[in-house]
């Protein structure tokens, strides 16, 4: 007997908190904080938007991760990083890069413009036990290598990793099977989003306003919406045209050990990074 599929809605949804991180850059973080500590797969998600470059300009001077990986997407703005393996390069408008820092990786990453304006997320997701400890690796995708396509009139999607429309996303090769999609939806238009049933997904409105679900749950800009189990998602416009990333990733449900930029198992393996880091192994 075929199961009838089950659409999303939303279980509950919330409001970032301004915080500052690096040398001083301002941000909007939206997980990782006391009211949400994780999603599993996902340890953080900041939202970076601001035209003063005091706000920014300092960057991210060198640190360290280890037992993650870290997703930048930009929106707006020019963002250049280097790491102590040599690797360097340059993120603009619409480009991402999805980082695996594996065993460890000591890197910087510093805003290229001292005006206009700086725009983007980072996500960080964790990685299985098993993965905790591979080769760190990048993936840079500039803005052109992201597949784009029309889903129907007055809806468009950026891909950045998964499959949308019949176009496979930019980003391969995860653990989690992630979903990244970055939605442009007109006013007055809406789209049923097909999702891995067994994901843990949200939705992120960084512009105008939208409405989810069979529920029609209202979401303002800065509105983090919380899935709930299905193989879809309804979205759409609200009063004004909408734009938001849907992200989504298959849970893990390991132990999480946590101490700043290091995301294990257990307390003994965070030990060892911080022992890792400070005898210069990472």
């Amino acid at each position: 007997m075929s199961t009838k599929p089950k659409a999303r809605e939303v279980i509950r949804k919330l409001r970032g908190l301004p915080t500052s991180d690096g040398a001083g850059v301002r941000m909007t973080r939206v997980i990782g904080t006391s009211q949400l500590d994780n999603f599993d797969p996902f340890l953080l998600l900041d939202e970076f938007r601001s035209d003063d470059p005091n706000d920014y300009i300092a960057g991210f001077p060198d640190h360290p991760h280890r037992g993650f990986e870290t997703v930048t997407y930009m929106l707006a703005g020019r963002m250049k990083h280097g790491d102590n393996q040599g690797n360097t390069g340059l993120l603009g408008p619409g480009s991402v890069q999805w980082m695996t820092a594996g065993r460890g990786i000591v890197h910087s990453e510093f805003p290229q413009q001292v005006e206009g304006l700086m725009w983007g997320f980072q996500l960080w997701v964790n990685l299985p036990a098993s993965d905790k400890m591979t080769a760190p690796r990048y993936q840079d995708i500039q803005a052109d290598q992201v597949p784009e396509t029309t889903l129907e009139e007055g809806v468009r999607a950026r891909v950045l990793a998964g499959k949308l429309g019949g176009v496979e996303g930019a980003v391969t090769g995860v653990a989690t099977e992630p979903v990244y999609y970055d939605l442009h939806i007109d006013k007055g238009r809406s789209y049923d989003v097909p999702l891995p049933a067994g994901h843990n997904a949200f939705i992120y409105i960084y512009a105008g306003n939208g409405v989810v679900g069979a529920a029609s749950t209202p979401l303002e800009r800065g509105e983090l919406a919380l899935l709930g189990h299905g193989d879809s998602v309804r979205v759409a416009a609200g009063t004004e045209d909408c734009r938001l990333i849907l992200v989504a990733g298959r849970p893990l449900n390991e132990p999480i050990a946590r101490y700043g930029p290091f995301v294990m198992n257990t307390r003994e393996e965070i030990n060892q990074a911080v022992e890792d880091y400070r005898a210069g192994r990472l």
